[in-house]
């Protein structure tokens, strides 16, 4: 057996953080295994200067470390699962998906200074629709997230006590995010912001924020709370207002398919109802063909149920009788799932939400699929990559 081991990794602090904490976690259950971190600069981290849907292509953030896979130079991956294409190159696969941080994204606020003169705010705009406000949504409309699920609340900052919210930014405020998911859903409530491009790792797009570059920025809540900047967020975003990206907040870890040692070490840190949730995220996924050009989320979660027949019609809302009594659970429960499919300006977004046994996650993220595709979906992918 062999007793050391490398692990390729992006070099940016949050990307390192995760490496190393699969480190940790593998030399627990080994303790006698040397693990060594290759820092590997990849094609995302290249090309600052430019929107990454404007790049094209697939995998920005994890081509160069499955080349170091393929060439045995790296044993193992580590990557955020949201960086992850649905296809893998031949003898490569994702062994394990480890427990999910928060899902969520977070608005942060740049820090006022306590003199001088403030921004006039105008008065909050009304609390988002149950269900949402996608213009191709159904009506009645798409069942609202169901209890039990992750809510959006303020977290204490030391932000200004006049800006403590999503719904308090003021009119035209400006607000930084590289993604067209959080593009999209923001101009589809709040179309008078004015959503500006926001590259580089997370200590930069904190830096250009205080910098006064942005009035505001969208950021993953995961990546956050890692590094150990929750006091920074202004608020947890619900899924409502901005639905998650597929696999956000998840870690997953790739290697190569025929290598039975790394294989067996790494399965120890695959969290069975993370792997669910995320498996059907991504069959949604790879049925729409997307990638960084289309504004594409989903949202899976595990509920506390009885057995029921997979893929049924969903429950009334909770005002109106659904099931209030359903809870966070474990791989045994029912499957719940939310996604959608924008137009890069928000004035088009279909949602759609399905549930179904965990045993048929995958199915159950490709039927939500086809029935997007089947609602406006695929006409907003055919107008995005012109065919």
């Amino acid at each position: 057996m062999r007793n050391r081991i490398s692990i390729g990794t992006r070099g940016s602090k949050l990307a390192l953080w995760q490496a190393e904490w699969v480190k940790a976690e593998l030399q627990k259950v080994n303790p006698g295994l040397r693990i060594d971190l290759i820092k590997i600069k990849t094609t995302g981290d290249k090309i600052l200067d430019v929107p990454l849907a404007n790049v094209g292509g697939k995998g920005l953030f994890v081509k160069e470390i499955e080349e170091a896979l393929l060439r045995g130079d790296a044993d193992l991956a580590v990557h955020s699962v949201k960086d992850v294409p649905t296809e893998f190159p031949s003898g490569l696969h994702l062994a394990a998906i480890c427990k999910r941080e928060d899902p969520r994204d977070a608005l942060i606020v740049r820090r006022q200074k306590a003199k001088g003169k403030r921004q006039n705010l105008n008065p909050p705009i009304p609390p988002l629709v149950k269900g949402g406000k996608g213009g191709d949504c159904p009506t009645p409309p798409c069942p609202p997230l169901l209890r039990g699920e992750l809510k959006g609340g303020l977290v204490e900052s030391g932000l200004s006590p006049k800006v403590k919210s999503f719904k308090e930014l003021p009119q035209g405020a400006r607000i930084g995010t590289s993604s067209l998911r959080r593009v999209c859903q923001l101009l589809n409530i709040r179309p008078d912001l004015r959503v500006m491009q926001l590259r580089g790792n997370l200590d930069t797009r904190l830096r250009k924020l205080e910098e006064g570059q942005f009035d505001a920025v969208i950021l993953a809540a995961a990546g956050i709370k890692r590094l150990g900047l929750s006091k920074r967020i202004t608020e947890i975003l619900s899924p409502e207002i901005s639905l998650p990206a597929i696999g956000q907040g998840a870690i997953g870890i790739e290697c190569r398919v025929e290598d039975d040692l790394i294989n067996t070490i790494v399965n120890l840190l695959n969290h069975t109802e993370t792997a669910i949730c995320v498996r059907a995220e991504r069959a949604f996924l790879k049925r729409l063909g997307g990638g960084c050009q289309v504004p594409i989320a989903a949202y899976a979660r595990i509920i506390n149920n009885p057995p029921i027949p997979p893929i049924i019609p969903p429950h009334p809302p909770l005002e109106k009788g659904g099931r209030g009594d359903l809870k966070e659970g474990g791989e045994g429960g029912l499957l719940i799932m939310d996604g959608l499919v924008g137009s890069v300006t928000g004035n088009r977004i279909v949602k759609g939400y399905i549930e179904g046994m965990t045993e048929e996650s995958e199915s159950i993220g490709v039927a939500l699929a086809e029935d997007l595709l089947s609602r406006g979906a695929k006409k907003i992918l055919e107008e995005v990559y012109g065919e």
